[in-house]
């Protein structure tokens, strides 16, 4: 059985990532891209998914966790250690920077004693499917299968059993003994063997670099840094696209069905991972996740999708891989997204409201990109009245939903500013009357005056945590006397142990379509303590800020969801929208200007 999901430490190259546990266990890994077919998935299965297991040889066997673990420094390179009765050994583990191929490198190293250790690698391609047809050559492994081949460099006698690859070596105190696993697709020749001593040292030194350019003035330093690394650790540097998670499948509810794919990139995402990036100095990650998004929605307006591929794919075909039992039981497992089909009015405006932060940063426009604003303006003008599946990509009926019918009326008024302030071609006049015909639907059909809320959607009796962004957008003031009910409301009904819901699942009849309960929304509670602070109660949202802060793990990392009756992380890890929510939510309650308007404006 997989560990926790908080057992679970992040290696990548920014282009992969890797799951290891506190075992020393790598029980997911995707190649060559995030998006790949994982070769090792007993993460979501068993052993026979495959996975790399590197630790002593009485913790192998017994499977003992590490005594402790850090990340060294602000880097990606995970340094596990156990403490034995033989002595103290640490495992080194890191993806150097993405060269001609993609490789883990793994360094053993004696701290005291003479430790055994035992080292066990079942390479399973196609997520667990495929065993590879592994033989020996020039003093390694080599392992094939139809369009992967792997690697396994190391000094140490390999032998084969049981389908699976295993190394019995002792290392003492000052020795270092280091593996090497690289993939590339096996059509092509055997790439170069990275030095393992020489990629530790430039994989610090790359993210040493990339840390120069944090510029963060504000508390919860530490977890800023953090999180912005995950962040960076989640982006395809290819194309400049940030993936909503590593893995998929991981349950939102243990034993549940609700499991999806969240290795692509989702545009309501856009405008928060912009705030993050520019508010700490991330210009040049932010110019690329625009340019992502140009190039993705490119073509015709009504087209427009909720996600695409890392490399703006627009085709993401759901299917269950069945051999797979899931996450502790969680099932089915799936590849691909159905809701990426979805119509969610929400992503025009989220579009156009991440354009517009781009072009108030500074962040250099051309006519083309005004050209395709003014196209998804057009669309939006025909269309903001339609029903939709909402941001959370409900799977029941289309609704009039208030947080899209919100992202609509921001749309209108992002493409009215771009006039007004930037001296951008439009039909202002006509974009400022669809602004207030919006604006006056809503407040007519999304409100509630006998209960002091907005609702989910329009004649809902249920709540929805996306309410407590109406401020955050500009479409009330945070002193309105319907936003600061609309925050007690949602808080008094969503509000559970400590955390909240994204919204009541068995509400008017259970709105989502789907069987099961979900867990705590991390990326809603951040927003609760944003709305917390926006309406003056600073002191209750420091504290709740401060209580999300204590659910990450002992590597800073949060995943999507938590189970406050078992008091454990669920949900695809690690997720970016927990961790652009912790980032924005420390700026928020800090009060430090974002980077980009402290240099632009002193």
């Amino acid at each position: 059985m997989a560990l926790r999901i908080e057992d679970y430490g992040l290696l990548g190259d920014t282009q992969t990532a890797a799951l290891v546990g506190r075992d020393g266990s790598v029980d997911w890994l995707c190649l060559p891209r995030f998006d790949s077919p994982a070769c090792f998935a007993s993460l979501l299965g068993d052993e026979r998914a495959g996975f790399w297991r590197l630790a002593p040889a009485a913790a192998a066997e017994s499977g003992g966790l590490c005594t402790r673990r850090r990340y060294r420094g602000e880097t990606l390179i995970l340094e596990s250690e156990w403490e034995t009765p033989d002595g103290t050994v640490r495992v080194i583990d890191f993806m150097p920077p993405r060269g001609e191929a993609a490789d883990v490198v793994r360094i053993v190293e004696g701290v005291s004693g003479r430790v055994p250790m035992r080292m066990e690698l079942r390479l399973r391609f196609d997520y667990g499917r495929i065993v590879p047809w592994v033989r020996r050559r020039e003093g390694e492994l080599n392992a094939i299968a139809g369009p992967d081949a792997a690697w396994l460099k190391t000094p140490v006698e390999l032998e084969g059993r049981d389908l699976a690859t295993y190394a019995d070596f002792a290392v003492s105190a000052g020795e270092r003994v280091p593996f090497v696993l690289t993939y590339k697709p096996s059509h092509l020749p055997r790439p170069k063997a990275v030095e393992p001593e020489r990629a530790l040292a430039d994989t610090e030194l790359f993210w040493s670099d990339w840390m120069g350019r944090y510029d963060y003035e504000g508390r919860w330093d530490d977890a800023v840094r953090r999180s912005l690394i995950t962040l960076k650790a989640l982006t395809f540097a290819p194309t400049g696209g940030i993936v909503a998670a590593a893995t998929t499948s991981l349950p939102e509810q243990l034993g549940g069905p609700r499991n999806w794919d969240y290795r692509f990139c989702w545009l309501r995402d856009a405008t928060f991972t912009l705030q993050a990036l520019l508010g700490t100095g991330f210009v040049a990650e932010a110019r690329a996740w625009r340019e992502w998004l140009l190039r993705a929605v490119a073509g015709d307006p009504a087209d427009l999708q909720i996600m695409y591929g890392i490399d703006g794919t627009r085709r993401l075909p759901e299917f269950t891989l069945d051999w797979l039992a899931g996450y502790e039981g969680s099932s089915p497992v799936r590849v691909g997204n159905a809701a990426s089909d979805q119509f969610q009015l929400d992503t025009w405006g989220e579009v156009l409201d991440g354009l517009h932060l781009a072009r108030e940063a500074g962040i250099e426009a051309d006519d083309d990109a005004w050209d395709l604003q003014r196209a998804l303006m057009d669309f939006l003008e025909g269309h903001w009245s339609d029903p939709d599946n909402s941001l959370w990509e409900v799977r029941g009926d289309r609704r009039h939903f208030v947080h899209s019918k919100v992202l609509a009326w921001t749309g209108a008024d992002r493409a009215v500013k771009a006039v007004e302030r930037y001296g951008l071609d439009g039909p202002a006049d006509r974009w400022k009357a669809l602004r207030d015909e919006i604006h006056a639907d809503v407040c007519e059909r999304g409100y509630d005056a006998a209960r002091g809320t907005f609702t989910q959607f329009y004649g809902s009796r249920g709540l929805d945590a996306a309410l407590l962004l109406i401020p955050v957008t500009g479409f009330l003031p945070w002193n309105d006397p319907r936003v600061v009910g609309t925050v007690d409301e949602v808080q008094r009904e969503l509000y559970r142990d400590g955390f909240m819901l994204r919204y009541d699942t068995g509400a008017d009849g259970g709105v989502d379509g789907l069987p099961g309960a979900e867990g705590s929304f991390l990326a809603c509670t951040f927003w609760l303590a944003d709305a917390l602070h926006g309406i003056g109660r600073t002191k209750q949202a420091t504290d709740l800020f401060e209580r999300l802060l204590a659910l990450r793990n002992d590597l800073g990392l949060l995943s999507e969801e938590y189970d406050t009756a078992t008091g454990r992380q669920i949900g695809n890890t690690p997720q970016a929208y927990s961790h652009v929510g912790l980032v924005n939510t420390a700026r928020h309650l800090s009060g430090t200007r974002p980077a980009w308007r402290r240099r632009t404006q002193p």
